[in-house]
């Protein structure tokens, strides 16, 4: 039995309880919220009779073994350093910092204890359509990758920035759309095509004047250590809910592939096309829990890590592999700011 706490009682929270609850031998048996009414609403809803307002309460709990980090970006960087000092393996959600050093001092700390577990949430590296991908491009089937274009949209109101004092703002948050949505498909790009080398960039606050000063539109061009190039548009001032576009150009195949699901692929050879777009069209009964567009990952990454401390092994999403992910965003900002390309850095 593996025993779980839940720091952060929030809108992630519920996927993580029902994840943990979906695995054989797991169990969550300890919730910890700054506000006491959200611990104890999860609390009554799931049957998690312990519940603490200190995370550091959690921390000292014995029975817990494993803590899933699901606060407000800034907090993250302190409480994953202090449950690994403590002796616990943790999973962390997106972004696992909010600046660089936050990275570093994880990422450290992680090394410091290599009998520990830690990962990052990135739940969409275990969609099967996207698995697939990674595999088909790894084994040549588009030919030689010329280019890959990614072209985000999604939807936060001014209401939803003012839910909470931590969004929108550069001490809470670090930043808008690219490192709170557009992560998540930023990490995709990494992980289908390999590490980006270098990229420049501008971002924008378009349409949340006076309500946030983090950018809600983001540009840039990239250089994939590979030698790819690429491109990515991403806003959060849309008029659709949530969508992913991704163009792949490759010397035998190119593909459009919209929320995990090809729209259109064509190449030199129409069986090949068929077989490509036959395989990445993937049905899955897994059900989603919480938003939609969390997809059916989470529980498969939950399912990873518990897999990983049982078998004493790096989960498949390290904590340095997912600070690489909140380092390119970061890269982006640092563009925006200074002018000029900026090298991506590496923490693995």
């Amino acid at each position: 039995m593996i025993k779980c706490g839940i720091i952060g009682c929030g809108v992630i929270a519920p996927t993580h309880i029902e994840g943990y609850q979906a695995l054989s031998d797991v169990q969550v048996v300890h919730l910890c919220d700054l506000i006491p009414e959200r611990a104890d609403k999860l609390g009554e809803k799931y049957g998690v009779a312990r519940r603490s307002t200190d995370y550091r309460r959690l921390l000292a709990d014995p029975e817990v073994d494993l803590v899933s980090v699901c606060t407000d970006h800034a907090s993250h960087a302190q409480i994953v350093v202090d449950a690994l000092n403590a002796g616990k393996h943790v999973v962390c959600e997106k972004s696992l910092g909010r600046v660089p050093a936050d990275l570093k001092r994880m990422c450290d700390t992680a090394k410091a204890h290599p009998e520990l577990v830690a990962s990052g949430i990135f739940q969409h590296r275990f969609q099967p359509a996207n698995r697939t991908l990674k595999q088909m491009v790894a084994a040549g089937k588009f030919g030689r990758i010329i280019a890959v274009n990614l072209a985000f949209s999604c939807l936060r109101t001014d209401e939803y920035y003012n839910k909470d004092a931590w969004r929108g703002t550069f001490a809470g948050e670090g930043g808008g759309i690219l490192i709170n949505q557009a992560i998540h498909h930023l990490d995709q790009l990494r992980y289908v095509f390999g590490d980006i080398k270098r990229l420049v960039a501008r971002t924008a606050n378009l349409a949340h004047q006076g309500v946030i000063e983090v950018e809600d539109t983001a540009a840039f061009v990239m250089e994939f250590k590979s030698g790819v190039f690429g491109t990515v548009v991403a806003t959060n001032s849309a008029a659709v809910e949530w969508r992913s576009f991704l163009s792949l150009i490759g010397s035998e195949l190119c593909l459009e592939y919209a929320n995990e699901v090809p729209v259109h692929v064509e190449g030199k050879s129409a069986e090949l096309a068929k077989e490509v777009e036959a395989a990445l069209t993937v049905k899955n009964d897994t059900p989603v829990v919480g938003k939609k567009y969390y997809g059916v990952g989470h529980t498969d990454q939950l399912a990873d890590v518990i897999d990983a401390i049982r078998e004493h092994r790096a989960p498949a999403v390290t904590i340095e592999d997912a600070a690489d992910s909140s380092a390119l965003v970061m890269a982006v900002y640092e563009s925006a700011a200074k002018g000029g390309w900026v090298d991506v850095p590496d923490y693995r």
